[in-house]
């Protein structure tokens, strides 16, 4: 020990240096070697390229791989280093017999560099090719071995070896010059990309055949004398055909590759997208974008959830469109108007809040709500309808209705609730146009809805009548994503299951496209909940449809806006829908949360709760949220002559000949249209003459409504046309006379219709007084 201490003690200069050098050498090899950009690539749930992103330096380069193919790593140690497991980071033996080649021929004629050198100088890119520089390469080659294992460092070489033009590393060079992973190569096309890093400025693939083909064959030959590969194989390895020029790498969800590179730059992404899937709804966008450009239609997306892991399945963010028509836009994270796509949230939530029952009728007539007047699709009325059969006919005027029943901002709670991310301002900013295109949203949020309360219902059923608290969650595109849904509670989370129930049931009895009319009576259909949306100005086609397994959304139209004839839901986002779900695997329906349901008396007719003077019962399976709703309004006990010809009271008519009778009767303007598409509905008998003083509203404007603003018509020659106004009365018959203002103006009987021509604009009264003396105004502005 004191040997030691003196040997210190005198030698310390020299022990100094040993130290100062030993910390440089420490030191002298960079922490990180490579620092370039790498290309964004994205791979299927089983593994396959689904697409790839040029580095930003414009290079193929992809990121590192975590092993080496087995054929890949014998070629290229044989070609370039046969003995890199047994040296320490340089080979003496092959450095001498460089440099001797090298002096005898008055230049650098070969290098002799081990594999670990080249990695080295692969890192100092740009440095001259030096003796000087081949010592420090040495050197720091020395340290590279220090720092990795020999598996390691054939890593790294692999992953940033130069292929010949823009490609560099093995799984680029693999893919760019043969269309596939590097491990399903076969020995020759191993061999070739093995020899490229050797001289990729002069033996490129499509040039310089001869030179390629002799450095592949010798480097076969070696491998046949080391016994890696048989002779059988060499037979057939060298008579394959070198790649003659570069493949396109696949491009097979280009809008998801946009999406990945926006949020993983640089990184290889395993999604979980279904690689079959993804390809044959590409071929269905593909086929109707051929039908829809002929109208000048030209984008399209498609989404494909799965319910029960809130996967993407499938991602087609445009159609395959050009530039003009912005094929590089992603459609499916645009907002775009809604159209009629937001009822069935409505519905479920009016059900969930018990202020309807599914058969509720509600009133379908021409409305006007300050300024506001909704139409129906088909500009037709019922008069009332049921508000499943509202639903499920997409009719605009019941869904108003009912939104302003329901309350504008308790609707938009939900939505809220929903995070339906495009839906910025407050309720009174989008008013009751809300449930018919006023709000925008996106596709990706549509379909998570969708996919969010399907998996409530199947949920309720596995966890024995009980919920995940965090159900509402966003869907994943990542293969490795793990739904987390939260505690499990007896509380509801937005919707209770039976209320989805319900508003699945209507919602599968959506007209169906005409390929699939009928489509109940084969036992090989689908039961699907949909729903097609169509903005104002055709300018959105929406569809979306859910199993207890899978959510389907589609949008199509023009990424700019631009509207066109038969841009309609129905006609051109249904028909991909069930193309899309003809592909996916059967689903059995949802099962019927029956710990959410009662059983309740409703009244047939009006699909309220039955109340004392309902004639026909029905007795149906509701929420038990459902005994809060109100009891039918439409029947009534009327008190009838002994013929049943007229109504009487007591004024009029003894009581002891009374008949007593319970009738459905409608207001005056639903009865108006219901009795037009309701055979068998009867109207209530007229009073006798001396009862009819009791009678009220039995008049009501079909139009102006009250405070309407009216536009004077004018013809082609530019005359102002009449205005026409009309009224329902309960009693048709009835002789009503007409006023504009004071001025009495006419007489009209059965057909309450009259040609108004009022000379002046501004504010009028129109006033209707019938033969018993019934009186009703409306107060209307006159504009030109």
């Amino acid at each position: 020990m004191q040997k030691i201490k003196n040997y210190f003690k005198n030698h310390k200069k020299r022990n100094l240096i040993i130290l100062i050098v030993l910390v440089w050498y420490y030191f002298s090899l960079p922490k990180v070697l490579f620092n370039e950009p790498t290309s964004t690539i994205i791979e299927s749930a089983n593994g396959k390229l689904l697409g790839a992103k040029i580095a930003n330096d414009g290079q193929w380069r992809f990121p590192k791989s975590d092993s080496i193919p087995y054929k890949f790593e014998k070629c290229i140690v044989q070609f370039e280093d046969a003995y890199f497991y047994k040296h320490f980071g340089f080979n003496p033996v092959s450095i001498v017999k460089a440099f001797s080649q090298n002096l005898n021929s008055n230049g650098i004629k070969r290098g002799g560099s081990t594999l670990t050198q080249q990695v080295i100088r692969l890192s100092r890119k740009g440095q001259k090719r030096t003796y000087f520089e081949k010592i420090k390469e040495l050197i720091l080659a020395t340290r590279l071995e220090f720092r990795y294992s020999k598996n390691d460092i054939l890593k790294i070489y692999t992953s940033n070896a130069p292929f010949g033009g823009n490609v560099v590393g093995i799984e680029a060079a693999s893919w760019r010059y043969f269309g596939r992973k590097s491990k399903d190569l076969s020995w020759a096309e191993t061999a070739t990309l093995a020899v490229l890093p050797n001289a990729p400025s002069l033996i490129y693939p499509g040039k310089n055949q001869i030179r390629l083909l002799k450095k592949r064959n010798r480097l076969l030959k070696k491998l046949v004398n080391e016994k890696i590969i048989n002779k059988t194989t060499y037979n057939l390895a060298v008579l394959e055909k070198l790649p003659q020029k570069p493949y396109k790498l696949p491009q097979i969800a280009p809008h998801l590759l946009q999406k990945a590179d926006n949020e993983y730059q640089g990184k290889m992404v395993k999604t979980s997208i279904d690689f079959i899937l993804q390809n044959r709804v590409n071929d269905i966008v593909k086929t109707h974008y051929d039908e829809l450009k002929q109208n000048q239609i030209y984008n399209i997306a498609v989404l494909v959830l799965d319910v029960k892991t809130r996967k993407v399945l499938a991602y087609v963010g445009n159609s395959p469109t050009d530039k003009a028509h912005q094929k590089d836009v992603d459609v499916i994270n645009k907002p775009r108007s809604t159209g009629s796509i937001l009822k069935p949230f409505l519905y479920a939530a009016m059900l969930d809040q018990g202020e309807i029952l599914p058969n509720t009728l509600i009133a379908d007539v021409p409305t006007q709500i300050a300024s506001y007047n909704p139409v129906n699709f088909n500009k037709k009325y019922a008069g009332a309808v049921s508000a499943s059969k509202a639903l499920a006919r997409s009719l605009n005027v019941p869904a108003v209705r009912m939104l302003q029943q329901f309350g504008l901002d308790r609707f938009y709670h939900y939505l809220k609730k929903l995070n339906l991310t495009d839906i910025k301002y407050n309720a009174n900013h989008y008013g009751l146009s809300l449930i018919l295109g006023g709000a925008e949203s996106n596709l990706w949020d549509i379909s998570k809805s969708f996919a969010n309360m399907s998996s409530t219902i199947n949920h309720y059923d596995n966890l024995q009548a009980k919920y995940y608290k965090n159900e509402f969650i966003e869907p994943s595109y990542l293969a490795n994503f793990k739904a987390d849904f939260g505690k499990v509670q007896a509380e509801k989370n937005l919707y209770d299951a039976g209320s989805l129930y319900l508003t699945y049931k209507a919602l599968k009895e959506v007209n169906r496209p005409d390929s699939q009319e009928n489509w109940e009576f084969f036992d090989s259909s689908k039961e699907i909940a949909w729903k097609t949306g169509t903005s104002f100005g055709f300018r959105d086609a929406w569809a979306v449809g859910t199993t207890t397994d899978f959510v389907v959304g589609v949008w199509v139209g023009n990424a700019d806006g631009e509207g066109r004839p038969g841009l309609v839901g129905v006609q051109s986002a249904a028909p991909i829908l069930f193309d899309v779900f003809n592909e996916l695997p059967n689903s059995n329906w949802f099962k019927k949360p029956f710990d959410e349901f009662i059983k309740i008396p409703t009244c047939k007719q009006s699909g309220y709760r039955a109340n004392n003077y309902c004639t026909e019962i029905d007795s149906i399976y509701v929420q038990s949220i459902g005994l809060k709703t109100k009891p039918c309004p439409f029947h009534k006990l009327v008190h009838l002559d002994k013929t049943e010809s007229f109504q009487v009271n007591a004024s009029c008519y003894p009581l002891s000949k009374m008949k007593h009778k319970s009738w459905f009767t409608l207001s005056p303007l639903m009865e108006y249209y219901y009795k037009q598409s309701n055979a068998t509905y009867k109207i209530l008998p007229n009073f006798k003459q001396d009862c009819l003083k009791e009678a009220k509203n039995v008049m009501a404007f079909i139009y102006p409504k009250n405070y309407a603003t009216i536009f004077l018509p004018k013809n082609f020659n530019g005359k102002v046309n009449d205005v026409v106004f009309r009224l329902a009365h309960n009693i048709p018959e009835t002789k009503v006379f007409w006023y504009l203002d004071k001025t009495f103006i006419g007489t009209t009987t059965n057909i309450h219709e009259i040609a108004i021509h009022p000379k002046q604009i501004g504010k009028h009264t129109i006033t209707v007084v019938d033969e018993f003396g019934n009186e009703i105004k409306s107060l209307i502005n006159i504009s030109e």
